[in-house]
């Protein structure tokens, strides 16, 4: 009986597991760790059918990582908790550190990312501290709004080449976006760099920076 038990315990464990073990599933939580979001803005950030991520989807939901909220007619999909934030980036780093071909394949999709500097949190904190630094969030809008760093100013890629103008020349601009695997604060650095401005890359997303402790702004609920 006990080891029915316990063979049954396991069994519920791996549920979770077995939820995440797909490559389209950790991009839906990669992005729901951003911001909420319906099933068809979830698609097309993940290039997936509707009825791919909904199915994907259920499939989370299923496991208790992501919740549905009703809002009219449309249903908004979260994280259930802040611990399966925690559970991805914990399993993107043992990732990144145990398995070459993941180094290799970030190589590949960031192909810039060791040409440009990096900064720290504690340095970045402090430059905004002196007034000598200037962060830039280059996510999309509704995922500034849903949660930002905190002295950050919304900056979308799409937009950045409109606004290069009103960015100081005399301040380190560092930009963010969703973490290390979003090319987007790679791409923003380039324009500005090419601007003649000085630049470098914060690596740590919205998920490092709160597991850190560090405070978050938000703009909406």
């Amino acid at each position: 009986m006990s080891r029915q038990a316990k063979d049954q315990l396991f069994q519920q464990i791996a549920q979770v597991a077995q939820a995440i073990a797909n490559p389209h599933r950790l991009e839906l939580l990669d992005l729901l760790v951003q911001a909420p979001r319906s099933v068809e803005q979830l698609a097309l950030a993940s290039a997936m059918s509707v009825a791919n991520a909904s199915q994907h989807l259920q499939r989370l939901k299923r496991a208790g990582l992501v919740i549905g909220d009703r809002h009219g007619t449309t249903i908004r999909y979260r994280l259930a908790d802040p611990a399966v934030a925690r559970l991805w980036t914990e399993l993107r780093g043992v990732a990144v550190s145990q398995l070459a071909e993941v180094e290799r394949a970030l190589d590949q999709y960031r192909p810039q990312r060791r040409q440009f500097p990096t900064i720290t949190p504690a340095a970045l904190r402090a430059g905004i501290a002196r007034g000598d630094t200037l962060l830039l969030d280059v996510r999309p809008a509704e995922e500034f709004a849903a949660g930002h760093l905190s002295g950050a100013i919304s900056s979308p890629l799409e937009e950045l080449p409109a606004r290069l103008d009103e960015l100081p020349a005399d301040v380190l601009i560092v930009t963010y976006c969703r973490g290390p695997l979003c090319v987007y604060a790679d791409e923003a650095l380039e324009q500005i760099i090419a601007s003649g401005r000085r630049g470098a890359r914060l690596e740590e997303g919205i998920a490092e920076w709160q597991l850190a402790g560090n405070p978050v702004e938000l703009l909406s609920a």
